[in-house]
């Protein structure tokens, strides 16, 4: 592992987006896994129970900003920039989950980390339901946030296509060019319902990033993969392995971009698996209601907490 800054998270947010936004407390680091240069942000104790955080489309490390600089007692919360995306170095493939899966896990190995407690948001949440199925015996338990589970079906995911139709052929076709304008700061701006968690600085922080070619490359990536080939695999072979670790779902009832439904608790195979489904609050929920995201955390490890 290679260190880049300690302590306060002192470096300086610029226009062109050089160096991480500023985050008080934390400790970054580089550590290379199957290929890919993660640039890796963690706080609390070093010797903490681990947590791996894992982001979305257009974000990165930045939208657990509020955990990691408030982890709570006795967890070490651990958030790399998934390959291509932030400060970590490009992906060495097209950005097929399975394969992302495989990058994390391998960053799992590197950083000598058997067993961990897992949060996953958005298309982090979407890796984070295939690491559990594949290696379920590296996790504790899994905070998933506003994402479909794996286990959908055409009669419930249909109705809700066009959610995805919207925006995602865009991305996939043109987003080389339009993840580097004002776009990705208009969705940002109007995809949330607590827009107090994203003022311009907030907003900035993600879009400027996708200024650097290879992390715009990565967007396109992650879209036109997904509906060139996992979306149509998926179609005619749907997910079958169960979940057998507790899964905690959170979902904030008002995003445009998925329906809650695609995470209900009756459609998933898993052992234990909940549902909670949160007012008010659109899809970037772990900025928009971080006082929930780390008080179920809180839950999640106690209840899973070794005997």
């Amino acid at each position: 592992m290679r260190q880049q800054q300690r302590g306060s998270g002192s470096t300086t947010h610029t226009a062109t987006a050089t160096e991480p936004p500023a985050i008080p407390g934390v400790r970054r680091y580089f550590a290379t896994a199957r290929g890919v240069d993660f640039h890796v942000t963690e706080a609390g104790p070093s010797d903490g129970r681990p947590v791996l955080a894992l982001h979305g489309w257009p974000q990165h490390h930045y939208a657990y900003r509020h955990l990691l600089a408030d982890p709570p007692a006795g967890l070490r919360i651990i958030v790399p920039d998934l390959p291509g995306y932030g400060w970590s170095g490009p992906a060495p493939h097209r950005w097929a989950k399975d394969d992302v899966a495989s990058d994390v896990l391998a960053l799992l190995d590197e950083l000598g980390l058997d067993r961990v407690l897992l949060i996953g948001h958005d298309w982090g949440g979407y890796i984070g339901h295939l690491m559990v199925l594949r290696e379920p015996e590296r996790f504790d338990g899994y905070l998933v946030l506003n994402i479909a589970h794996p286990w959908q079906t055409p009669r419930g995911f249909l109705p809700h296509l066009w959610r995805f139709l919207v925006y995602q052929p865009v991305v996939a076709t043109f987003g080389q060019y339009l993840q580097r304008t004002r776009l990705l700061e208009v969705m940002l701006a109007k995809g949330v319902k607590n827009r107090a968690e994203f003022g311009p600085e907030v907003v900035r922080a993600y879009a400027d990033r996708f200024r650097d070619p290879g992390v715009a490359r990565a967007g396109v990536d992650t879209y036109r993969t997904f509906l060139l080939r996992e979306l149509p695999r998926g179609a005619r072979h749907g997910e079958t392995r169960r979940a057998t670790i507790p899964i905690r779902a959170l979902f904030g009832v008002d995003d445009s971009a998925v329906h809650h439904s695609l995470a209900a608790a009756e459609t998933a195979k898993a052992d234990d698996y909940t549902l909670e489904r949160v007012a008010n609050c659109g899809h970037f929920i772990a900025e928009e209601r971080p006082d929930l995201i780390r008080a179920r955390l809180i839950i999640l490890a106690a209840e899973t907490a070794p005997a």
